[in-house]
């Protein structure tokens, strides 16, 4: 009963999905990352039309389910199914990681801003060589937080029919319908989404006593 679940060939077929996954969560937390950041120097911005284009974005989007993003980039473009989800995750996390980069912006005092400014940094040099790494490094447990979501829940994604670690322990489950096999398919896709996460937390938490270090 339970040596048919534990076949090659379905072992196989859940690192595909986790494949999809790792692909997607990765793609996803490197571009929210990048429009994360720029979003959220926007809104931190002086300049009144940046801040408020990138506060109706950012109020827009995170007060909208990421599933109706998922839904809408999935069916109303002509988007490969991988690819649609990447940029429904791209479009719902960067509103999140530029509150994120916001907060981590306004921690840094005045002080660093005005020594900055005094030494003739322009605010691109100012915000790239002082403010940022200063800010990222106090950033770097809600942005992991926020990483670890996103990982999480790609497996919405297989509402649309993508294949993902959940979605194929779910084609399984239909499959092997008994009790047992139902338990260690869950367990065998929650130890998974677990591996990837705590390996996330710990590169993490070694990444910022690295900068905690340099910075000393």
């Amino acid at each position: 009963m339970i040596g048919g679940l534990l076949k090659l060939e379905n072992l196989l077929f859940v690192l595909q999905g986790l494949e999809i996954t790792v692909i997607i969560s990765v793609a996803s937390i490197g571009l929210s990352l990048i429009f994360g950041t720029i979003l959220g120097i926007a809104r931190h911005s002086k300049l009144k039309f940046s801040a408020k284009f990138a506060g109706t974005y950012v109020e827009i989007v995170r007060n909208i389910p990421n599933l109706l993003f998922i839904f809408a980039i999935r069916f109303l473009t002509p988007l490969p199914p991988i690819q649609s989800a990447v940029v429904a995750f791209t479009i719902f996390t960067s509103a999140a990681i530029a509150e994120i980069v916001r907060g981590g912006l306004n921690s840094i005092g005045a002080g660093q801003w005005e020594a900055a400014r005094s030494q003739g940094f322009t605010r691109f040099k100012l915000l790239v060589y002082i403010v940022l790494p200063q800010a990222f490094r106090n950033m770097i447990p809600p942005l992991v937080s926020q990483f670890i979501t996103v990982v999480k829940d790609t497996s919405f994604v297989w509402a649309v029919g993508i294949e993902e670690l959940t979605g194929k322990g779910m084609i399984l489950m239909g499959k092997f319908g008994k009790p047992v096999q139902v338990f260690m398919m869950f367990g065998t896709i929650a130890a998974l989404y677990f591996l990837m996460n705590y390996t996330l937390s710990v590169l993490a938490r070694k990444q910022q006593v690295r900068m905690i270090h340099q910075g000393t």
